[in-house]
């Protein structure tokens, strides 16, 4: 099977997802930025009613399977890698 890439903007879009169903708001009501540091690895800023949380790394896969499953109808279990690209910023490599 070959690897799968989901885009910057479907993370953001995971996350949206992710995080109204947590908090029980609209995913348009959810502002997120994908950050990468050396030391901590991949997490997210998550912004909603004036709010904010720092989502981190196992926070994102999850939003991905969840992404997966519902959305895209794949293996929500897939190994899920995520990359720090160069030109397309930070993406999800599936296996």
């Amino acid at each position: 099977m070959e690897k799968l890439i989901i885009p910057e903007q479907d993370i953001i879009n995971a996350l949206c997802v992710y995080m109204s169903r947590k908090k029980q708001i609209q995913p348009q009501d959810v502002e997120v930025e994908l950050m990468y540091d050396d030391e901590y690895g991949f997490s997210a800023e998550v912004y909603w009613e004036g709010r904010k949380q720092v989502l981190i790394t196992v926070n994102l896969i999850e939003a991905l399977r969840l992404w997966l499953d519902e959305f895209l109808n794949r293996d929500p279990y897939a190994g899920i890698e995520l990359v720090l690209d160069d030109e397309e910023g930070i993406i999800a490599v599936i296996n």
